[in-house]
């Protein structure tokens, strides 16, 4: 029971706020809200750290539907659709997994919008696949979106950096829809 009242005690001893550390889950927040959008999250080397920033904010239970965190290979084939034969052919760790990951979440959570995280966040790694690789891809009403982080900045740095570039991504997305890129306000 200490622990829990140790953040309670002074300043020093609380964990950073997760809107502190992911401004744009509170401006992604703000441009689903205007727009009348949702979305939902499908994790893996991210462990729902993505989850967590946006349901940090609050408010966003009227924006969040949802999501999984899918570490193995199964859980992407079994809880988001992903193809078997697509991840024997290009590996978890693929644009095209991560693709297909976005896909299956906006799909089994019936959101707008649906985001696929998959990578290697180290430090465990391979020369074909390093610490440091992830995808991340943003699946809307017509088309995907997904972009390639390459850094080894190590473990926790990696999480974060793709949680952040998530969140950006989305902020693209939806300002990129028809009817929402005048909803969503212009934040930095």
């Amino acid at each position: 029971m200490d622990a829990l009242h140790t953040s309670s005690q002074g300043d020093d001893d609380r964990l950073p706020a997760l809107e502190v550390a992911f401004p744009d889950a509170v401006s992604l927040g703000r441009d689903l809200t205007e727009a009348g959008l949702t979305i939902a999250v499908a994790e893996s080397c991210t462990g729902g750290l993505l989850g967590a920033a946006l349901t940090a904010v609050a408010g966003s239970s009227a924006y969040v539907r949802g999501g999984v965190i899918a570490y193995a290979d199964d859980v992407k084939a079994e809880h988001l659709g992903v193809g078997r034969h697509l991840l024997a052919t290009h590996g978890a760790v693929s644009p095209e997994v991560a693709e297909a990951m976005a896909a299956g979440v906006r799909r089994r959570y019936e959101a707008d919008l649906g985001v696929g995280i998959t990578g290697v966040a180290g430090p465990d790694a391979s020369d074909e696949k390093p610490a440091g690789l992830v995808f991340v891809a943003v699946a809307g009403p017509e088309s995907v979106r997904g972009i390639r982080l390459d850094e080894d900045r190590g473990r926790e740095l990696n999480r974060a950096h793709a949680v952040q570039a998530a969140l950006h991504l989305c902020r693209e997305v939806v300002r990129a829809m028809p009817g929402a890129a005048s909803a969503a306000v212009e934040t930095p």
